[in-house]
This record gives structure tokens, C-alpha cells and sequence, in this order.
């Protein structure tokens, strides 16, 4: 037999729920869709042909049902990496920890799991409006100082060039993953695709300035200018790394598709974000 898990360690609510995101396990389906924001949780279920259930807590919000004969689950999961870490760890533990005895199943579960999510792009030849599929997602925040994980050649080599790249910024400990190949090839095909830098924060960490002075000056043209072979860096958001290193260390299959709202280098932001959204949507939801 197996460890318990202790009930500090996996916390489950008196329904038998995960103790933030309220979910039971036969609430989620094998393929996960999830989102940042909590309204854009509708804006996606709508598309479906039946909903079968909705659940909220706190911002992560969750409806499940049917597109065609395939199960969806639709989850926010707010801003960030740390509540990908809530996320992640959770979505797990409802597929691969049997909650009755605390024990981790002997039979484990993949799950597919797509990022549909809004982005700044920081290349001049990736405009606003673009649908954008990360390559890899390459971290700045500091999610996977706690995590065993492993590196793949391809990893290895952009993680290198990025680590002598940005040798001069102190205190950094980046990591990159890959996009799952499987989902790259059938859901992103037709899109355009780059490396997404995953920041820990909007303001300064993605080189914004208002009124607090930015300590890393001119910061976009920092990670523009970055080339790994045939790799280069098209965009910043805030989720993307840490969902494909915690899915790659969990055993998921994990793909993040941007909706390119900001064009960074040429200081526009979308008039019509909104349509932006929801072309994105409806490209992930043709290929599914």
C-alpha cells in the first residue's frame, strides 16, 4: 500500500470536495480548458451544447458539459503562478489520489489541459489580434525552485542561452518547458507560435512603468532580442510556465494559446479585446 497523504497535505472539504477549487472528482473531465478570468468561464461554456454543472469558489470558478459527445471542464484559475500552483496540484489530486482512502492510485490519469488566455506580444511583426500558441514557456517567477523537474534537450539549450542572456540580472532563477507535442500539432498547427515568458507580476516584472521606477531598464528589448536557434521570444503573460512544468512534472498534457491584446513594442493596447477573446476561443473549440 501507499502513503496517506496527511490531512494537512491534501485538504478535502466535509462534501468530499478539493479544498479550493469546491470540486468533487467526478465533477472534471479529461480535457481541462482553463482561463484567467472568471467571467471568460461563460464566454466559453456558452459554445457548449449541454452544461451539466457549475461550480465557484473564491476565483476559481468551473462549469463542465458536453461539446459534441466530448466532456469539457472550463476552470479560472485568477492571475499568476501561485494560483496555478492551487490549480494544478488540485486538478491532480481529483484524478490521480483516490480522496476515500489518501491514497495516490495506482492507475494514473493525463489529463489535457488548454490555457486560453490574453497576452502582450514584443515582436513588431506579431500584431495585435494575433492567436498565439507557446512553444515553451519560459518563467522569470519562482514557482519551480520548489519542484523536482527535469529538463529535455530542447529545454536545456533555450535555458542556457536565456541564463547568459540575462546573466547581468541578479537574483533571477528562470526555468523553460515545453508545450506538449500532441496538442502543439493538433489544436495549434495554423498559429503562430513563439516563447512566452511568464512574469511575476504586470507593472515593472513585464517592464511596465507608471510611477514606481523600473530597476531593469529597457526590459522588452532585453527579451526581444533574445534567438535560441530557431526560438525567439513573442510574448508576455503570467501563467504560461507554470502551467507546463507543473503539468510535465504531474504527468499532463498542457498547451497555453494567447490572445494578443498589446502590442508592447509600438505601445498599443486592442480596441476590441473582447473579439480578440473570442476568436481564440472558437479556434480551440473548432480543433476540439
Amino acid at each position: 500500500m501507499g502513503q496517506e497523504l496527511s490531512a494537512a497535505d491534501l485538504i478535502i472539504n466535509p462534501d468530499g470536495s478539493i479544498y479550493h477549487l469546491n470540486l468533487l472528482p467526478e465533477d472534471i473531465a479529461q480535457t481541462v480548458i482553463t482561463v484567467g478570468d472568471p467571467d471568460r468561464v461563460g464566454e466559453i461554456s456558452k459554445h457548449l451544447d449541454k452544461i451539466e454543472l457549475r461550480k465557484g469558489k473564491r476565483e476559481f470558478i468551473t462549469h463542465t458539459g458536453y461539446l459534441g459527445k466530448r466532456r469539457i471542464t472550463i476552470l479560472s484559475t485568477g492571475i499568476g503562478t501561485d494560483n496555478i500552483d492551487i490549480v494544478f496540484n488540485e486538478l491532480d489530486a481529483l484524478v490521480n489520489v483516490d480522496f476515500h482512502t489518501r491514497q495516490v492510485k495506482e492507475q494514473l490519469t493525463s489529463l489535457n489541459i488548454i490555457r486560453i488566455g490574453t497576452s502582450g506580444a514584443i515582436q513588431p511583426d506579431v500584431p495585435m489580434g494575433t492567436i498565439l500558441a507557446s512553444s515553451f514557456g519560459l518563467g522569470l517567477d519562482a514557482l519551480m525552485n520548489y519542484y523536482i523537474h527535469e529538463l529535455s534537450g530542447d529545454e536545456h539549450s533555450i535555458l542556457d542561452g536565456i541564463k547568459t542572456h540575462l546573466s547581468h540580472l541578479k537574483g533571477l532563477s528562470p526555468y523553460v518547458t515545453a508545450a506538449d507535442s500532441s496538442l502543439l500539432k493538433s489544436i495549434a498547427s495554423d498559429m503562430e507560435q513563439g516563447i512566452t515568458v511568464t512574469a511575476p507580476g504586470f507593472y515593472a516584472p513585464q517592464g511596465r512603468q507608471v510611477r514606481a521606477k523600473n530597476a531593469v531598464p529597457n526590459f522588452i528589448g532585453l527579451l526581444n532580442s533574445f534567438r535560441s536557434t530557431n526560438q525567439r521570444i513573442t510574448n508576455l503573460e503570467m501563467e504560461t510556465a507554470g502551467i507546463y512544468a507543473l503539468a510535465k512534472v504531474l504527468g499532463h498534457k498542457a498547451l497555453s494559446v494567447n490572445a494578443i491584446l498589446a502590442s508592447r513594442v509600438n505601445f498599443e493596447f486592442s480596441k476590441e479585446p473582447n473579439k480578440v477573446v473570442d476568436k481564440a476561443i472558437k479556434m480551440v473549440l473548432d480543433k476540439l
